[in-house]
């Protein structure tokens, strides 16, 4: 089935007597057993499984063309678990540019049992020369966050495979309808699904997709259970009910993404876009090969400072100056004061995460902003 039939579709399990043609929100935190001991209900207690949660992970298990899927209470947590399941002194190798807040887990909670380094994986000839006898996992983000970054997935996917590595690829800023790493050779495909797969910022969690039932994967399922940081039964029910449009409300943030980006690539006030719709952007063909369309987050480089940043920031209306992305409606933030005093990031970036609003009512206030 297409995408769009599999978002409706696939997140529905007809299970109760009463046969609800959508889940409904199953609250129980524990499950009857049988008479032999059994539990031929599924569940035996909401940490381990929940018909709400199954229903999630077998929509976005299905929508990324995967075998399975774990969901977690966020998108951080998701990540940690997979870092977790990893033996003590593995070597990772992650992108330079990547979410920071993975970035700070590797750097501060598993500084004393990984080693990592991280890498400009758009360079995949040079990713030869960080593999060592210890490296077990390559981590890419593309698009990454916050210069959106191009990862080719198939190029880095038969890299690994020559080392027997394991490569997980954190696809948040496509979400499954623009992108499918696992078709592409990924093993792992993680997604916060605070972002675009919940869609209208009411909602926190994290899932990992797998391409196979194998030994890391078994580990991943029993952090999971046994850790127990999994998302609310009413959670899972807000995330696939947010599935359901997916595939559209994407088509709409791809179409106002495409169109800020132009507009600001055009602006006085306006040094540098990054989005990789554009066909300066250094990784616009592979972009073009790997993504159906180009989604709806971009950054810009005003023209200054810091200060000149900021000052559009404060002086948008129309878009909210908070932090996180995907959702109905546009965001704008300068992320290097999110992201602290050791941040990467230029001064003069600011990042946008293009709504579903009239792209005439976001080019004005951008303009306003940037031209007052």
């Amino acid at each position: 089935m297409k995408p769009e039939t599999l978002a409706i579709h696939a997140g529905n399990l007809y299970e109760t007597n009463t046969k609800d043609v959508t889940a409904p929100i199953n609250l129980s935190t524990t499950f009857l057993r049988d008479k032999d001991g059994g539990y031929s209900g599924g569940h035996m207690y909401s940490r381990v499984s929940n018909p709400n949660r199954t229903a999630l992970e077998k929509v976005l298990a299905n929508l990324e063309k995967g075998v399975d899927a774990c969901a977690f209470s966020s998108g951080n947590t998701a990540g940690m678990t997979l870092f977790q399941a990893l033996k003590p002194g593995s070597h990772i190798i992650a992108p330079d540019d990547m979410y920071w807040g993975f970035k700070k887990q590797l750097q501060t909670i598993f500084a004393d049992t990984l080693e990592i380094d991280f890498v400009d994986l758009t360079d995949t000839e040079n990713l030869h020369n960080f593999i060592k006898k210890n490296t077990v996992l390559i981590w890419i983000e593309t698009p990454s966050n916050p210069l959106l970054k191009i990862t080719d997935v198939s190029a880095v996917a038969n890299i690994a495979k020559q080392h027997g590595l394991t490569l997980a690829c954190d696809s948040t800023f496509a979400s499954p309808s623009l992108q499918n790493p696992i078709t592409l050779g990924a093993d792992i495909v993680m997604h916060s699904s605070t972002k675009y797969i919940g869609g209208h910022s009411d909602v926190l969690g994290g899932i990992l997709i797998t391409a196979a039932h194998n030994e890391l994967w078994k580990k991943i399922r029993n952090i999971q259970q046994i850790g127990g940081a999994v998302p609310s039964p009413f959670d899972c029910f807000l995330l696939v009910r947010s599935i359901k449009t997916l595939p559209y409300r994407m088509q709409g943030h791809s179409e106002n993404g495409m169109a800020l980006a132009k507009y600001l690539d055009q602006h006085p006030s306006v040094d540098t876009v990054y989005y990789p719709g554009l066909s300066q952007h250094p990784q616009h063909e592979i972009a073009k090969k790997q993504m159906s369309s180009f989604g709806g987050m971009l950054s810009i480089l005003v023209k200054g400072g810091v200060e000149d940043a900021v000052r559009v920031v404060n002086k948008v209306k129309l878009f909210a100056q908070a932090t996180s992305l995907g959702g109905v409606e546009s965001l704008i933030e300068h992320r290097a004061s999110v992201e602290g005093p050791d941040t990467k990031t230029p001064q003069n970036l600011i990042r946008i995460s293009a709504g579903l609003e009239h792209i005439d009512d976001l080019i004005a206030d951008i303009d306003q902003a940037l031209s007052s």
